[in-house]
């Protein structure tokens, strides 16, 4: 029998600097993550045969992941976003057309099959191209495994009509703050510019979200303020006492850091309360390094190590 494994599916990429690229993704930052805390994880994307391509693969050796559920596209490039550095930050072009676009079912069935699915996480980019859709669609089907939604939601990259069916096929959600507004604008029809909610109103939104898409939970990661966990049950946990890093270099990677630390929670039968506070204070920790995983293996020492 395997071992329950986490089910990860969506892009792997490259930012590319010009002068240097770094792979990224945010499904492919969550595998990574999960794979150096030695979770089973299968990551479920496509890529090119091309330099970037070989970087990913690269990563696939650094973190000791199967590659099981790695495609390689004969055609398509690895995906790249373009990224320009200027005095009022960083300007993101992500390329369409790419790999990850034309993940193939059948390949992605083949993968799936070889493991006992405890989780499957799965985010919006990947879904832009109707090829990726319904690879998606059929590792949904074809496993009745939980189903974790990390929102993602990337400029002209989503539509309503793509978030709402994804909504309606999670069980599970993570926002943040401005993802949730986009929320309650389309189906509250409470505007960026309207005046605050307050907490009370906050919370009768969300567990409405939670029932007109049947959700067991949606979590609102708040960045250095923490998170709050709605429950269907309407229990609702508010982590406040995140640690703040010594120092913030990027805030690149958090999300995915914070939502594989839940995913590696789930997976370990933690506490709810406890997976919070540790998802909380691994994300800090990411925002306290350059980039959206460690450079150096090393940093996941001390975790597990305090996580035993």
């Amino acid at each position: 029998m395997n071992a329950p494994t986490t089910v990860v599916f969506g892009e792997a990429l490259v930012d590319d600097f010009n002068n240097e690229q770094i792979v990224g993704g945010a499904p492919f930052n969550v595998a990574r993550h999960l794979s150096a805390f030695m979770a089973p994880c299968l990551a479920i994307t496509r890529i090119g045969d091309d330099r970037s391509g070989h970087l990913v693969r690269a990563e696939f050796e650094r973190f000791a992941m199967s590659d099981a559920g790695l495609q390689i596209d004969p055609i398509e490039e690895t995906g790249r976003v373009l990224v320009e550095r200027g005095p009022r930050g960083h300007r993101f072009t992500i390329l369409p057309h790419q790999a990850y676009d034309f993940i193939d079912a059948a390949a992605a069935g083949v993968a799936l099959a070889g493991v006992q699915p405890a989780m499957v996480y799965f985010g919006m980019l990947a879904q832009r191209n109707a090829q990726s859709r319904a690879a998606l669609s059929a590792v949904l089907a074809a496993s009745a495994a939980p189903r974790f939604l990390d929102l993602n939601l990337r400029d002209g990259q989503y539509d309503e009509k793509g978030v709402t069916r994804s909504l309606q096929a999670a069980n599970i959600v993570k926002v943040n703050e401005e993802e949730l507004q986009v929320l309650f604008g389309w189906h509250f029809q409470i505007q960026p510019d309207a005046p605050a909610l307050s907490a009370d109103e906050v919370r009768a939104s969300c567990q409405a979200l939670l029932k007109m898409f049947s959700l067991d939970a949606l979590i609102v990661t708040l960045g250095h303020r923490g998170a709050v966990y709605f429950g269907r049950d309407g229990n609702v946990i508010t982590q406040h006492d995140t640690p703040a890093p010594p120092f913030v270099i990027d805030t690149v990677g958090a999300g995915d850091a914070f939502a594989a630390i839940f995913l590696l929670g789930a997976a370990r039968g933690w506490a709810l309360d406890v997976t919070l506070a540790r998802a909380n204070e691994f994300a800090g920790a990411i925002c306290a390094i350059a980039g959206a995983v460690p450079r150096d293996m090393g940093f996941y020492d001390k975790w597990m190590t305090r996580w035993r």
